[in-house]
């Protein structure tokens, strides 16, 4: 079979969706990776993937400029001829599915987030609901990365329970992402948060919370592992990071390809975000048997058991945020291994590749047509 897989940016590929990618490819699949081309192309090529660029802004709805991406969509989709497109990241999932389903090719879309158009309120939400429900309406299989999204959908009507299919976020590589030994008792305990440097992100409520905490355990650690995303419009600007530096509130790590050795220095991983589809770092901080902090909102929430593997805190409340970092501080040493040993058991048992390679295994099967049928209603 011809695989097309699209997303907004090539190391989404690379970073979240490598397992369904190596499967596919070992299964004897052609492979195509549409989205446009960053640094892990040549990653993904020798892997066995081919890659297409697609040019598409990211940003929020634009109407000429979405009107464009559907028609490249459709351009592509006919040239191509993929038997099966999957799906990620909200404009790909929209206008994607708009093309495939003018095409009749099989399309599965993965809801890795709303957007800010679709929580905004108001005109800008009911355009957005508009444009997921006249786009899923025709599609067999929808997957959500947590309960929350997904009975959201069910709930505005955008989708049917049928339809709406639930994942562990994008699963994780028990092996790669091993167990490592917590790190020794110590006053200066390190928090780490790792997250494009957004707004929506909770970076904000993360540094507040460090200067209040800070007051009273000054020994403590706040660290800030990602990338300055100046094209964002919640992005946080570089000269504001480097203000509390000087400040010596938090610490700019800047960005790095491998996490894990951050998160295996680290005594606690924090993420106050305002809301998830399935937070890859916390799924990856648990999965090493670091307990983690993190908001009580949709995705975020998913990830841990409160009170065993980590703590749940008000949304965009830093003082709430810094009670819970202060309870932890507070806790004996074996209490903190054994809350991180919580989070890597939870992982084991729901979060493993292996689950979300199998359902995508058996979402194409059950989706590909033969190829008479196939041909036969691409043709009209």
């Amino acid at each position: 079979m011809h695989i097309l897989l699209t997303v907004n940016a090539a190391w989404n590929i690379w970073n979240f969706r490598r397992p369904v990618v190596e499967v596919l490819v070992g299964d004897g699949h052609r492979v195509t990776v549409l989205a446009p081309r960053d640094d892990s192309v040549s990653k993904l090529e020798n892997l066995g993937c081919r890659h297409l660029h697609l040019d598409m802004s990211v940003k929020g709805l634009n109407p000429l400029q979405d009107l464009k991406l559907l028609y490249s969509f459709k351009r592509i989709f006919q040239t191509e001829q993929p038997d099966v497109v999957l799906s990620y990241t909200i404009k790909n999932n929209i206008f994607g599915a708009m093309a495939a389903s003018q095409l009749n090719i099989p399309f599965i879309p993965n809801v890795t987030g709303l957007g800010t158009a679709f929580l905004s309120g108001g005109a800008l939400q009911k355009i957005a609901e508009g444009l997921y429900r006249r786009a899923f309406a025709p599609l067999s299989t929808i997957f959500f990365q947590n309960g929350d999204d997904r009975s959201l959908f069910i709930d505005r009507r955008l989708v049917t329970s049928d339809q709406a299919k639930l994942l562990p976020g994008s699963g994780i590589d028990l092996d790669r992402f091993t167990a490592t030994q917590y790190p020794c008792e110590s006053k200066a305990h390190i928090f780490l948060m790792i997250a494009r440097l957004l707004r929506d992100k909770g970076v904000l409520e993360f540094v507040e919370a460090a200067r209040k905490v800070k007051s009273k355990h000054p020994l403590a650690r706040f660290q800030l592992l990602g990338a300055v995303d100046a094209a964002n419009r919640t992005a946080i600007d570089a000269a504001t990071v480097q203000s509390w530096q000087k400040e010596g509130i938090a610490e700019y790590l800047g960005t790095s390809e491998d996490v894990r050795p951050y998160i295996a220095a680290a005594h606690c991983v924090v993420l106050p975000s305002y809301r998830e589809g399935a937070p890859r770092t916390l799924i990856e901080a648990a999965a090493m048997a670091r307990p983690i902090i993190t908001t009580d909102v949709p995705g975020c929430r998913s990830v841990l058991d409160r009170g065993v593997s980590g703590y749940l805190c008000e949304v965009r409340n830093s003082s709430d945020l810094a009670e819970r970092i202060e309870s932890f501080l507070a806790l004996p040493h074996a209490d903190k291994v054994a809350m991180g040993q919580a989070g890597r058991a939870k992982m084991a048992t729901e979060y493993n590749q292996s689950i979300v390679v199998e359902a995508y295994q058996e979402a194409i099967d059950a989706q590909h047509l033969k190829p008479s049928e196939d041909q036969n209603a691409r043709s009209t």
